[in-house]
């Protein structure tokens, strides 16, 4: 077995870029739009630095990993986004991860989409891995067999023609104002919250208002005048022809004791939008805060399913992993490191 002492630990400099991309390529199951879609790999991992993270012994790459900055401090929170390790070397790629945080200075290391099977490793290192829960919240429709992508839960020997599935009741006395432009948005500046990563305005304006391919709504939340809250959504169309939309909150930026406060303006957008219904994923964030806000809470082995792949729709559930170093205060939401993005092709 290779002397383990011998590999040096170290971030990447601009000039690597094709040798780490030949590497991923040579070493990964499939070709990843991720890091092959020149868009992709310049929004990710192109900042004042290449963002990788390298594990070499004499000169030969046995490890990758490349990360995205929540913010851009002297200590940031990053989100572990690509890890490649060359066949035989994966204990050596797991030390790259256990390296990363002293490499980048970061406080908080996170990854959002790992593999189920692999949360033994980074348990392994002392590190939380767990489910990625789900939440959702239904419009109001006559029956169950009125909704067309989700499918309620139907009690047996129940019709669904017979079945009105129960929607948690809603209150609140905020407010959500529409947030147009990234001048807006750094007028406002951020909210306070304890949440985990740490994301700046520089990072929310980026994600939200320059991303590739996708379209958000920034919604801001006030009381007396304070800013309180950022909630970011996305309408997806769906169905054959794109007749049926589903409101996606992807991300939340304030204290879980707002969240409720929003819940009536939610739903007002859940109404507005036409959506059938409204989904998140949220780690960090308890539960009984979401049912405060009107949402439900779909457990693993839930008969009722809530669609994720919408173009084309996919009639099942699908369950997402996720590892950080830092428990404490953590949130993950379903734009958090790589996600929430259209599965394209390799040109």
């Amino acid at each position: 077995m290779p002397d383990s002492t011998s590999v040096q630990f170290r971030l990447a400099e601009y000039p690597e870029r094709e040798r780490i991309l030949a590497f991923i390529n040579d070493n990964f199951d499939w070709k990843l739009p991720l890091v092959n879609r020149p868009e992709w790999f310049e929004y990710y991992y192109c900042g004042t630095r290449l963002q990788f993270a390298l594990a070499e012994r004499d000169g030969e790459l046995l490890a990758v990993a490349g990360y995205i900055l929540a913010n851009s401090s002297e200590t940031p929170d990053l989100w572990v986004s690509v890890w490649v390790a060359k066949k035989g070397e994966n204990g050596v790629g797991l030390e790259l991860m256990n390296a990363i945080p002293s490499l980048t200075n970061a406080k908080v290391v996170a990854c959002n989409n790992i593999r189920a099977n692999t949360c033994v490793f980074y348990r392994f290192l002392g590190w939380e891995a767990e489910r990625l829960p789900h939440y959702y919240r239904l419009a109001p429709k006559e029956n169950a067999a009125a909704y067309h992508l989700c499918r309620p839960a139907v009690p047996a020997g129940t019709s669904a023609v017979d079945f009105k599935p129960a929607i948690l009741p809603v209150s609140g006395d905020l407010a959500l104002d529409k947030v147009s432009t990234v001048v807006r948005l750094q007028g406002l500046g951020m909210p306070e919250t304890p949440h985990t990563p740490h994301k700046d305005i520089n990072y929310l304006a980026r994600r939200y208002f320059a991303f590739p391919h996708l379209d958000y709504d920034v919604w801001s939340a006030h009381d007396n005048g304070k800013l309180v809250a950022y909630l970011i959504t996305r309408t997806v169309q769906s169905g054959e022809n794109g007749e049926i939309s589903v409101l996606r909150i992807v991300d939340y930026v304030g204290n879980d004791a707002n969240l409720p406060r929003l819940g009536l303006a939610i739903d007002q957008l859940l109404q507005c939008s036409g959506a059938e219904y409204a989904d998140c994923y949220c780690a960090g964030i308890p539960a009984e805060i979401f049912a405060a806000t009107g949402f439900s809470e779909r457990k693993e082995d839930d008969s009722t399913i809530i669609p994720n792949y919408l173009t084309p729709p996919l009639y099942e559930n699908t369950e997402y992993y996720y590892f950080t170093n830092s428990p404490e205060n953590f949130v993950l939401f379903k734009a958090d490191g790589d996600q929430d993005r259209p599965n394209l092709p390799v040109e």
